[in-house]
């Protein structure tokens, strides 16, 4: 898909300053029902679902309606119901609760997310991890954090630049996935020269490359583009890549695949490969 210029600046202050405000008081919302307890469903996918993940997508729609209202938005609980026909040239993947099994088991790696899209390409994107309070929102030549609680007032003038760390000489530190880790990432991280394997969750990951605390996220088990659309650009944004494995890039809009990706790689360094052993 090839698409038109976006008709306006993603990254002009206060239309990202809406972004992020919009992911905040979702992530107030999330912590009401963290604090206060909520039943749990499972999807058609066997993937769990609660109230906290509606109540953040409802409230995240309704602040992009009034945004940009000619933008389409793709949310995961409503594609959890039908996965659009069509795409519009620019449009926002949404991940309410990203993490849903972290915020059930009352643990800290869930987030919100919100992720534009201009043709196949991810051009902004914000992720709100809350119970680390911790902002991320991409910029024009670097990746931005803010920490701050859910209630706090949002002051975009608090944002500190994010670049990737230099490429290690003692070795990469990997980010594996707590719930989802794989055969064949274990063989992947076999063949590398690494320092440490850090689990985490949910598009937190990306977030740890961008601040410079971690080197390489592979993934291979099954993700969707809201899962990824948000973490990319801010990772994109710090100086970092994603790649699928064969190493083209990792496109959205995938509409025959239903909105589901392939296997890929994150990286801090673009000479990740560096890293695999050679004996």
């Amino acid at each position: 898909m090839t698409a038109s210029p976006l008709p306006f600046d993603p990254h002009e202050t206060e239309f990202m300053r809406a972004l992020c405000k919009a992911t905040l008081e979702a992530g107030a919302r999330i912590m009401h029902h963290y604090k206060n307890g909520v039943e749990t469903e499972e999807k058609s996918d066997n993937s769990p679902v609660t109230q906290a993940d509606r109540d953040a997508e409802t409230m995240i729609e309704q602040a992009l309606a009034t945004l940009a209202p000619d933008i389409q938005m793709v949310g995961e609980e409503a594609c959890s119901e039908q996965v659009p026909d069509k795409l519009a040239p620019h449009f926002f993947l949404v991940d309410p609760l990203d993490g849903t099994r972290d915020f059930i088991a009352k643990r800290k790696d869930f987030t919100v997310n919100i992720g534009l899209i201009s043709g196949t390409r991810p051009v902004a994107g914000v992720i709100y991890a809350p119970v680390h309070e911790k902002l991320y929102f991409s910029g024009p030549q670097s990746a931005f954090l803010i920490k701050l609680a859910p209630t706090d007032t949002l002051d975009m003038g608090k944002a500190e630049a994010l670049r990737i760390s230099p490429f290690p000489d003692n070795g990469l530190r990997v980010l594996a996935s707590r719930s989802h880790r794989d055969k064949k990432t274990d063989a992947l991280i076999n063949q590398l020269h690494i320092r440490d394997v850090i689990p985490a969750a949910s598009s937190y990951k990306f977030c740890l490359l961008a601040e410079g605390v971690a080197d390489l996220y592979p993934r291979h088990g099954r993700t969707m583009e809201w899962d990824t659309a948000a973490g990319h650009a801010i990772l994109n944004a710090a100086g970092g890549l994603v790649t699928r494995e064969d190493g083209s890039p990792l496109e959205y809009g995938k509409l025959d695949r239903a909105l589901d990706n392939p296997s890929f790689i994150a990286a801090a360094h673009h000479n990740w490969q560096d890293a695999i052993r050679t004996n």
